[in-house]
Order: C-alpha cells, then structure tokens, then sequence
C-alpha cells in the first residue's frame, strides 16, 4: 500500500471554505493528512473521527431500523463542520470546512475522492514470497 496518500487529499481541499482533510482507520489510526495539519494533531483528531463513527454507527436504532447502513456524520460548530464518510474498508475521510461551505459541493467531492481512495488503499495480490533454503 502507498504509505503517502496526503496528496490525494489535497483535491477535497478545492472546494472554497474546505480548510482539513484526514485518511483514518477504523481503529483510529492516522493514515493520511492534508499538508496544513500538524502531525500531533492529526493523531488526535484521527482517534476521535473513530469514535464519532463508531458512535455514529450505533445509533441507527434511534432512526428506526438497526439495520441501516451508516453513510454520513455531519457535525457543526460556531466556527465550521466536521464531516465524516466512508472512504471503503476499515478507512474514513474527515473533512473539516468554513461554515459558509457548499455543503453538496463538499460531500460531492469527497465521494469523488473516496472513489479514487479505494483504488490506491485496494491491496494487490501477494506473489509468492517464500525463501528457498
């Protein structure tokens, strides 16, 4: 797998008032970030989007049916919006935004760039690696 994905997200960044990007794991690992996010940051952030999702995925119930498949989480402050897709198995994009954003404008283009995600974090099949003695 690409160790540096941080460039890809730059593209999520073109949409005027877009301001963070981040790649997470399920787990909450950092994976990737846009280049205006400082490392320790990005780390922390990276844990919560995790939990959010995490969260956000057990309350299906409170939206009638437990079995709806978790999509979006969307969260605002004074300052601006945090969202929160997919980006394919076991990865997260987080987008953070100014609160004037073009919010289909954004959700849009991170789709777009989830598409494009899958394909780099898709891990190829391995060759035969085995050592001969």
């Amino acid at each position: 797998m690409n160790n540096d994905l941080s460039w890809m997200l730059e593209s999520a960044l073109e949409v005027p008032g877009a301001r963070h990007a981040l790649l997470v794991s399920a787990d909450g690992l950092l994976m990737a970030r846009s280049k205006d996010v400082q490392k320790d940051e990005a780390d922390s952030i990276a844990a919560a989007m995790s939990g959010i999702q995490s969260l956000s995925r057990t309350m299906s119930t409170f939206c009638g049916d437990p079995r709806m498949t978790w999509r979006q989480t969307l969260v605002e402050f004074d300052g601006g919006w945090v969202f929160l897709i997919s980006a394919g198995e076991g990865a997260y994009l987080a987008v953070s935004s100014a609160p004037d954003v073009d919010m289909a404008d954004i959700t849009f283009r991170m789709q777009q760039l989830v598409g494009q995600l899958g394909k780099a974090l898709s891990t190829p099949p391995r060759e035969n690696t085995s050592i001969q003695a």
